[in-house]
């Protein structure tokens, strides 16, 4: 899990690539560093690694793996988390991604609960996503996220994607790197099935 350290600031965590099926997610001085990664021998299962500071090893924290669909079409998931922080642990038990991150009227975003039973939102703010926890009258988001943009729209990228997270959402980012993932997949589905029918 995240160094707690850490937690007292905003932090910027940076993707290097716009893909939601391999990509890194981290600092700049990788204090916090997250690997996702689809292997093309299991091109239906994604794996979330962390690396932990004091080994510079990865450790798995969780897992998606789409259970209908190709790789091509989205379908449906299944999601499943680390049980405890203890080396050697295992996975808990695979739940559907309805389950783990609801979807909401808008069809974009969802809603999903972190590990203290607080209840988060992403929703679209000017074509970007944030996060928001459900109930707070103040609607400050807690996680912006900044698309990448490329040299004339076509060539390398001048600015790679990124985070500006909020310390409460430092605690729990497994579970929302998860979530992200799931919410973009949708996102990047429906996006797909329009440009089909024009």
């Amino acid at each position: 899990m995240p160094l707690i350290a850490t937690a007292e600031q905003e932090q910027k965590l940076y993707f290097t690539a716009n893909s939601v099926r391999n990509t890194t997610l981290a600092t700049k001085d990788d204090s916090l560093y997250y690997e996702v990664v689809t292997r093309y021998w299991h091109p239906k299962l994604t794996k979330i690694n962390i690396l932990d500071p004091d080994t510079q090893t990865l450790r798995l924290i969780a897992e998606i793996e789409q259970v209908s669909g190709n790789k091509w079409q989205n379908g449906r998931f299944r999601v499943r988390f680390l049980n405890s922080v203890a080396p050697g642990e295992e996975l808990g038990q695979w739940m559907s991604d309805i389950d783990f991150l609801k979807p909401t009227s808008d069809k974009i975003g969802g809603t999903f609960i972190d590990p203290q039973g607080l209840e988060w939102r992403w929703k679209t703010h000017n074509r970007r996503l944030q996060l928001v926890r459900v109930g707070d009258e103040v609607k400050s988001p807690s996680v912006v996220y900044e698309p990448h943009r490329r040299y004339f729209m076509v060539l390398l990228m001048s600015r790679h994607a990124s985070w500006d997270v909020q310390p409460q959402a430092i605690g729990f980012l497994d579970r929302l790197l998860i979530s992200y993932i799931l919410v973009e997949r949708r996102r990047r589905a429906t996006k797909a099935v329009i440009d089909r029918l024009i």
